[in-house]
Formats: structure tokens, sequence, C-alpha cells
């Protein structure tokens, strides 16, 4: 077959492809329509928690909201049908970012709602580790911390070997919100 009616040939098959594409996206797509009840709510059965939490932030003050994702796995599984104590969930929050100065006594009335709230979540069990290198870094010593954390060699080492021990890994994502919630449901 010569080459100018196989590149013919070639040139039609092409023109019909992109015919019946063309054809096939201008159909009108169908609209899905709610139906049922909802979504169903289900209560898995988790075993307890045993949970290390990653801090670090850019900024100090993203520590509040890195402590509600503590929020988020322990009152869920205080509540009913789990009705679990805090006590009996091991929970670990590693901290060696900029929100070791929210720990220092030094700061305690800068920081003070956010101190409060850690010292509570200790109180049910929390427990919180800072990392020496990183208390080195911000030129802090073990005696210019809160009494309720604990300073670990290194938060690398930390996480490592909490999750050798089983723990499962949760790092936050702290993002600036850019839009409002009711605008966008």
């Amino acid at each position: 077959m010569n080459t100018a009616l196989r590149l013919w040939r070639h040139a039609i098959v092409m023109f019909a492809t992109l015919f019946l594409l063309s054809a096939i996206t201008t159909l009108p797509l169908a609209q899905a329509e709610p139906q049922g009840a909802g979504a169903q709510v289900v209560y898995p059965q988790y075993p307890s928690a045993k949970v290390v939490y990653d801090f670090y932030f850019d900024h100090p003050d993203k520590i509040n909201s890195g402590l509600y994702w503590i929020r988020s796995l322990i009152q869920p599984l205080m509540d009913s049908p789990y009705n679990e104590a805090p006590e009996m969930m091991n929970i670990v929050v590693v901290i060696h970012g900029t929100e070791i100065v929210t720990l220092a006594k030094k700061n305690y009335q800068k920081y003070k709602d956010t101190v409060d709230r850690m010292n509570y979540y200790h109180q049910l069990g929390v427990q919180f580790h800072i990392c020496g290198l990183a208390l080195h870094d911000f030129d802090y010593q073990p005696k210019d911390m809160q009494d309720f954390v604990k300073i670990v060699p290194s938060a690398f080492a930390d996480l490592a070997g909490l999750q050798q021990e089983g723990y499962a890994l949760i790092t936050p994502r702290i993002f600036a919100k850019q839009v409002n919630t009711q605008d966008i449901r």
C-alpha cells in the first residue's frame, strides 16, 4: 500500500475518533439525586488509643490548634459507646518546634490558657515530652520548663522509639483558615 493511502486512512480514523469524542463530551451529565436517609453512623471497635503526636510548629500560637487534635482523639473515646477512661489511653506529645516557648515557666502569663490546657491533659494521663536538642537550641534548661513535662534526648529518637513500641504517629497540620465554614457549606 502506498504512503499516501496509508496517511489518508490514518486521517479518516483520527477524524472519526475526534468526532465520536466530541459527541460524547457534549451529552448532558446525569444529576445525582439524594436518596435515603443519609449517611450511616457507625461505631467501629477500636483498641485502646496508643498515639504519639509530633508537635513541630512554625509559630508558638499554633500549639493551641494542635491541642484540639488531642481533644479530637480523647473526647469521642470517652463518650458512649466507647466510655473509655482517658487514663487508659496511651498518649504522648513530642514537642520540638517554636511551641517549646509556651512551656517555659517565664512565659506562663503569656501562654497561661495553653499551659493550663496542657496541664489538664497531663492530669488525664497525656505525657508531654520536650526534645533536649530543641531545649538547648532555645537556650533553656530543664529547670526552666513546666513541672509536668519530661525532657527526652531527641524528638526523633523518641518518635521512632514510640512507633517501634506500637504507637500510632499523628502529625497535626495547622493551616490558617482561608474561608468561612458557613460560606462553603
